[in-house]
């Protein structure tokens, strides 16, 4: 099975990951965590590059290519061999995001950005995407109080990161049948039993097929 983490910086998806880990292996299931952009070597250097604070003022195509020619090494060398084996995979972010960040907030056309993402995801579409739904104030108040260098996505205008969160409620419009919704405002444990609980049923349901 292949579920996504989806929402935006300061929505508590990375955390809550963290914490699921020890519940689903106890429970006997195999799962393998991984992020994106990232989750494998040549795809971390592009990560690095797209984040950049130097990379400042890239074309939105540019941009999406960049996430798509990560996305594809990820699939290939990580995701796809793991799910050949029935590993449970999950993913912090995947197609979804560059749907939202560069489809809707760049304005290139989400419509756009998913005819050429069909030819780099192929057949590997998530089975279950849990997005965390939160309210702009509580994310601005969140990365504002981490510690960690903020980076280049990070830094947006607070009008990008709207469109943003547009841009993931057309998603969940047009793909009721794999989205769920987490409320993000709850606090760091109440997400994670709401994740917990949705990943489970998936699970079970999955495994009864």
């Amino acid at each position: 099975m292949f579920i996504t983490l989806e929402g935006m910086d300061g929505s508590g998806k990375t955390t809550a990951i963290a914490k699921i880990k020890e519940a689903l292996e106890t429970r006997g299931f195999e799962v393998l965590f991984t992020r994106e952009p990232g989750g494998e070597p040549v795809a971390e250097q592009i990560r690095n590059l797209i984040l950049a604070n130097n990379s400042q003022g890239i074309d939105g195509w540019t941009e999406a290519l960049l996430f798509l020619a990560a996305r594809n090494e990820h699939l290939d060398k990580v995701i796809v061999p793991a799910l050949n084996k029935g590993i449970v995979v999950i993913s912090d972010r995947f197609m979804d995001s560059t749907s939202a960040y560069q489809g809707n907030a760049r304005e290139i056309g989400i419509e756009n950005v998913d005819e050429v993402q069909r030819i780099v995801i192929g057949k590997y579409i998530p089975d279950l995407t849990i997005y965390f739904r939160l309210d702009r104030d509580e994310a601005e108040r969140r990365m504002n109080v981490r510690e960690e260098e903020k980076n280049r996505l990070d830094k947006e205008t607070m009008d990008f990161k709207n469109k943003v969160s547009e841009g993931y409620e057309i998603l969940i419009k047009n793909n009721p049948h794999r989205f769920r919704v987490v409320n993000a405002n709850l606090s760091i444990d109440e997400v994670q039993m709401q994740t917990e609980k949705i990943i489970l049923e998936a699970l079970n349901n999955y495994v009864k097929k």
